[in-house]
């Protein structure tokens, strides 16, 4: 199973012991360069690339001279504050070799937790990769404590792949897949090519242990799988230490592969449908058969508003005979979408204040 040539959209988790040379603490700048005309080869076949990276902190600690010990939070923060800037730096200047634009994107645990945050985050992703940029995401680690933090990029990287609607996230570690127990110490361990469910056996070959400069182990990865598979998303975990390792992964270097329950698609309108919805739209007869159609909804179908709801809550659909058509995720909350409720887009921002968000509901926030 080797589904990277054919994905539409991928996300690719890249760890500090990868970036980051271990004794000097300086960029491996020869391997990002490698990665990064793997992932300029992506692009140029139609894929969509969103990147998570670790690394700012280990850059940080270089560069102001703080100690290999456990750094306190104040002296975590200091470091990837001064981090970050070199990090995204050196991906901004690599990939704009390959004629690629970079945007940073800093998230915490917050902004998937929160659904107005979430659909905030979507919506940049979204609007970044149709522009044609390659988003770096990581962690806000200047302002995030442990209450708000994800912890590790393994499960960041899962929960960025649902929220963007990747068919496939890669985790480039130091090892390329999950075994049956440590190969390490256990030579009889073997290899497991592919997981069709992350089943508590699964689970148990796990390993806690990480590498020196990263958090993650087998078992974080081993959770992540399990987030992204049930969002629609396969995940492969493979060696990562290797020149243009994204590449080798296409032509089918050893790697886990845990498949996917389905599609993003499939797996976001199961979610938005098993919502309790906190408001009603009512929607002409034109509206009914454009939603039908799989349309988005624009506030000039809609015939009434009830209900008091917030931007980004679900909303259920019905008709003007009262027939329910399904629910989605509202751009506007309930006094706004009343305000606008039957006007043209042109309308919109003279009777808001401000520019239009577009359609009131996304055909990709709709469960029809």
């Amino acid at each position: 199973m080797a589904p990277l040539g054919d994905a539409r959209r991928v996300v690719v988790k890249i760890g500090s012991a990868l970036l980051v040379d271990r004794d000097s603490g300086a960029l491996r700048e020869g391997w990002l360069a490698s990665l990064v005309e793997d992932v300029a080869g992506l692009r140029g076949q139609g894929v969509d690339v969103v990147l998570v990276s670790s690394g700012s902190i280990a850059l940080g600690r270089a560069l102001l001279g703080l100690p290999a010990r456990a750094l306190s939070l104040e002296q975590s923060q200091a470091a990837a504050a001064v981090g970050q800037i070199r990090l995204a730096g050196a991906y901004e200047a690599a990939l704009a070799r390959h004629d690629i634009r970079a945007a940073q994107v800093l998230v915490t645990l917050e902004d998937s937790e929160n659904r107005r945050r979430y659909l905030n985050s979507r919506a940049t992703l979204d609007q970044l990769l149709r522009l044609g940029v390659v988003p770096i995401v990581n962690e806000n680690d200047t302002v995030a404590t442990d209450e708000i933090r994800y912890g590790d990029n393994d499960r960041l990287a899962a929960q960025v792949a649902v929220t963007a609607g990747a068919d496939v996230l890669v985790l480039l570690s130091d090892v390329d897949g999950l075994y049956t127990a440590n190969p390490q110490i256990d030579p009889s361990a073997r290899h497991i090519p592919q997981v069709e469910g992350i089943t508590p056996a699964i689970m148990a070959m796990a390993g806690d242990a990480g590498s020196g400069l990263s958090k993650g182990g087998m078992k974080t990865k081993v959770m992540a799988a399990r987030t992204a598979t049930a969002g629609g998303c396969a995940m492969a975990i493979t060696r990562g230490d290797v020149d243009h390792p994204l590449a080798a992964l296409a032509q089918g270097a050893r790697a886990t592969w845990f498949a996917a329950q389905g599609t993003p698609q499939q797996k976001r309108k199961a979610w938005i449908a098993a919502m309790k919805p906190r408001g009603r739209v009512i929607v002409d007869a034109g509206a009914a058969q454009a939603l039908g159609r799989g349309s988005s909804l624009l506030p000039a179908g809609v015939s009434a508003v009830d209900g008091a709801f917030g931007r980004g809550d679900p909303v259920e659909l019905a008709d003007e005979t009262g027939r329910v058509l399904g629910q989605g995720l509202t751009r506007y909350d309930a006094a706004d979408a009343k305000r606008i409720a039957g006007l043209r887009s042109d309308q919109i921002e003279d009777a808001l204040g401000y520019a239009s968000r577009g359609p009131l509901i996304h055909r990709d926030d709709m469960a029809i």
